[in-house]
C-alpha cells in the first residue's frame, strides 16, 4: 500500500482497510460525492460501500441557492439578505418573489406580481363546494391538503405526461402560471377551511387588499360594512409569514423536491409537502408549546417543571433544533412582535409563563451545555393564541406561507437539467433467501418447512407433518 505523496489540498484521502486501497475524493462546498465510495467493494461482494445515515443528519442531497442557514452563529438568510432586514422592512409577497426568483422585484415588477397573485386568489365555484362537502369537525390542516392535491384535477396543462416530462424545464410561462394560483389561492383555501370549521359560509376574497390583509378579511369578515382588518395585526401577521416562508430543507420542503423529482404536478407536491409540515414533530410543535405553558400553568412552577426536564419526566417544546446550536434569530423576531400584538388584543395571560420558562432555562447550565434555546415555535404560538386563531388551525398558518417556500424549491429543481428521481438507498438488514413455506405448516410465528419428499411418499408424509403440528 503506497498513500498518495502530493494529495489536492481540497480532497479527502480514504483507506479501505478491508483491501489496502486508497482513493483521494474532492471536496467541492465543503461536500464530497456519496457516489464516489462506490469504488469501495469488499472483496467477493458485489454490493459497494453504503453511507449511512438515517434521518440525514448530514447528508446533502440538493444544492440549493435559496436559503442559507449557520446554526453556530444563529443566522438565517434568503437568498443572501438577513431575515431581520427582511421582516423588517419588507412584505410576504415581495419575500416570496425573492424566494423564487433570486432578486427583490423593482416597483414594475412587484405590482404585476401582487395583480397576479390576488387575481388567483378566487376559487373555481367546484372547489368551494367540495370543501362544503367534508364534515363539519373536519382538521383544516386536512383539508387544506386534500383540497390543494384537488386542485390539480382542475388544471390540466399543470400535469406533465411522460412523453412531456420537460414540460416546466422548457416552459417559463407555464411555471409562473401555477406558482401564481397555488399561491394566491392557498390563503383562500387556508381562510376556507377555517370558516369551515366555525360553521361559517366561506367569504369571497378581496384582491384590493395585501396578502395577510385578505387572508385575515376572508376569516374574520361578517356583516360589517367596509371592514377592514386591524392594521398591527395584520403587519404582524406578514412578519409571521415572512419567518416561515422557508428554512431549508426541513422535513416538508425535502418532501416537496422527493416528490417533485417524479415530475408530478405541483398541486400535488404541495399537498404531499403540507402532509408532512402536518405532523406533530414539524407544524404542530407551536401548539405543543401552548400545551406545555398551560401545563406549568403558573411562573411560579416553572423551576419544578424544569427539573421535571432533567429527570427525563417532562418534555421541554419550543427550545432546541436540529440545526441552530444557537438562539433561532426568528424567535427574537417573533417575541419582540407579540408584545406589539398583545398590545392591540391584550396581553396573552401565558406570556408570563414563557417569559419565565425562557429565563431560567437560558440561566441554566443542564440547557445551556446542550445549546437548548428557544426557537421559532415558542412564541408563535402565543401570537395565533392571543389573536384568536384555535390550536387546530396553527398547522395551516404555518403551511400557508411555507407554500411561498415550497414553490421556491420547486422551481429551482425542476430547471436543473441534471436532475433526477430521488431514490435513497437503504441498508438491508432481513432474512437471507427462504423457500415459501404452505399456512399448513406455520405455527406461532414459526415457520418450519416440512421435510423435502418424493412424490411417491407424499401422502403418507404430509399426515406424519400434520400430526405433529
Amino acid at each position: 500500500m503506497v498513500l498518495p505523496t502530493r494529495p489536492q489540498a481540497q480532497s479527502l484521502t480514504v483507506l479501505d482497510n478491508r483491501t489496502g486501497k486508497v482513493f483521494e475524493f474532492p471536496i467541492e462546498n465543503n461536500s464530497i460525492e456519496a457516489s464516489h465510495f462506490k469504488d469501495l467493494v469488499e472483496p467477493g461482494q458485489d454490493e459497494p460501500l453504503r453511507i449511512y445515515d438515517p434521518a440525514f443528519q448530514n447528508t446533502a442531497v440538493a444544492k440549493s441557492a435559496i436559503c442559507y442557514i449557520d446554526g453556530d452563529k444563529g443566522i438565517l438568510h434568503y437568498r443572501g439578505y438577513p431575515i431581520e432586514e427582511l421582516a423588517e422592512k419588507s412584505t410576504f409577497l415581495e419575500v416570496a418573489y425573492l424566494l423564487i426568483y433570486g432578486e427583490l422585484p423593482t416597483k414594475p415588477q412587484a405590482d404585476e406580481w401582487s395583480h397576479q397573485i390576488m387575481r388567483h386568489t378566487f376559487l373555481h365555484f367546484q372547489v368551494g363546494q367540495l370543501m362544503k362537502n367534508f364534515n363539519y369537525d373536519a382538521h383544516p390542516m386536512g383539508m387544506f391538503i386534500s383540497v390543494m392535491a384537488g386542485m390539480s384535477t382542475f388544471h390540466a396543462e399543470a400535469n406533465p405526461s411522460l412523453t412531456n416530462t420537460d414540460l416546466y424545464l422548457k416552459n417559463e410561462k407555464i411555471r409562473n402560471q401555477q406558482i401564481h394560483r397555488i399561491l394566491g389561492k392557498a390563503a383562500t383555501i387556508a381562510a376556507s377551511s377555517y370558516r369551515h370549521r366555525i360553521g361559517r359560509e366561506h367569504n369571497m376574497p378581496r384582491n384590493n387588499l395585501s396578502y395577510t390583509e385578505n387572508f385575515l378579511f376572508m376569516m374574520d369578515h361578517l356583516s360589517e360594512e367596509n371592514y377592514m382588518p386591524n392594521p398591527v395585526l395584520s403587519k404582524a401577521l406578514d412578519v409571521l409569514f415572512i419567518l416561515h416562508a422557508d428554512h431549508e430543507l426541513n422535513c416538508s420542503t425535502a418532501a416537496m423536491r422527493h416528490i417533485s423529482s417524479s415530475k408530478v404536478d405541483p398541486y400535488c407536491a404541495v399537498a404531499g409537502a403540507a402532509a408532512a409540515l402536518y405532523g406533530p414533530l414539524h407544524g404542530g410543535a407551536c401548539e405543543a408549546v401552548l400545551r406545555m405553558l398551560e401545563e406549568i400553568g403558573s411562573k411560579e412552577n416553572v423551576p419544578a417543571f424544569l427539573e421535571g426536564v432533567k429527570k427525563k419526566e417532562r418534555k421541554l417544546m419550543g427550545f432546541g433544533h436540529r440545526i441552530y446550536k444557537n438562539y433561532d434569530p426568528r424567535a427574537r423576531i417573533i417575541k419582540k412582535t407579540a408584545y406589539q400584538v398583545f398590545e392591540v388584543v391584550g396581553s396573552e395571560p401565558l406570556i408570563d409563563i414563557a417569559i419565565a420558562l425562557e429565563q431560567a432555562a437560558l440561566s441554566d447550565p443542564y440547557f445551556i451545555e446542550r445549546q437548548l434555546y428557544p426557537n421559532v415555535d415558542f412564541y408563535s404560538g402565543l401570537i395565533y393564541k392571543a389573536m384568536g386563531f384555535p390550536t387546530d388551525f396553527f398547522p395551516v398558518l404555518f403551511a400557508t406561507p411555507r407554500v411561498a417556500g415550497w414553490l421556491a424549491h420547486w422551481n429551482e429543481a425542476v430547471v436543473d437539467e441534471g436532475g433526477k428521481i430521488w431514490r435513497p438507498r437503504q441498508i438491508y438488514t432481513g432474512h437471507e433467501k427462504r423457500s415459501y413455506i404452505p399456512s399448513e405448516y406455520r405455527k406461532n410465528n414459526i415457520q418450519t418447512a416440512p421435510p423435502q419428499i418424493s412424490p411417491f411418499s407424499k401422502r403418507s408424509m404430509v399426515a406424519t407433518w400434520s400430526s405433529k403440528l
